[in-house]
């Protein structure tokens, strides 16, 4: 639409309105009389003002919200958390995690050198000297890094199976309802 165009539209909605100057409703009946384009306008805005002053709004009736609300408890309401996550799921990764840790420490406590010397007692006492045992040796060996490396991408691979399957749980749930 063009300034012109709408400027007679406001110019015609005020003077449908009321809300012209004197002088302005005098201007805009000229115009109405006088052109064929004002008059067509004036005719169809006209006609508008009066669809919008015979409708009538109707008030919601005072159940509205109880019947809602009624209506919305006959609804399938989402399942609780139990129905749809899957605890062998989450068993499964917590058994690989702790597979994984009780592994590591395992491979940790194999490489250091304990010494002991054997008494006649029937406990074993470990002389262990903290200042001997070196974990940078441990941690910083070629398995241990690919360990790590291994346990890091089997853990990302699991959570990524688990949000798939998630993700297409979800999916499938939408296309039912």
């Amino acid at each position: 639409m063009n300034t012109q165009q709408e400027n007679m539209e406001e110019r015609l909605w005020d003077f449908i309105d009321g809300l012209s100057s004197p002088d302005e409703k005098l201007a805009v009946s000229a115009l109405i009389s006088a052109n064929l384009e004002w008059q067509r306008k004036y005719k169809e805005l006209l006609n508008v003002h009066q669809l919008m002053g015979s409708a009538e709004l109707d008030a919601p009736s005072m159940r509205f919200t109880l019947n809602v609300m009624e209506e919305i408890s006959r609804l399938q309401v989402a399942p609780a958390t139990k129905t749809y996550i899957n605890k062998n799921i989450i068993r499964s990764i917590g058994i690989f995690f702790l597979t994984m840790i009780t592994g590591f420490l395992v491979y940790c406590l194999g490489q250091f050198k304990w010494s002991g010397h054997s008494s006649s007692t029937l406990v074993p006492q470990y002389n262990i000297d903290v200042d001997k045992l070196n974990l940078g040796k441990v941690l910083n060996s070629a398995y241990a890094n690919v360990f790590v490396l291994v346990t890091v991408v089997l853990g990302l691979m699991l959570l990524d199976m688990y949000l798939q399957r998630k993700k297409q749980q979800a999916i499938a749930s939408r296309k039912a309802a």
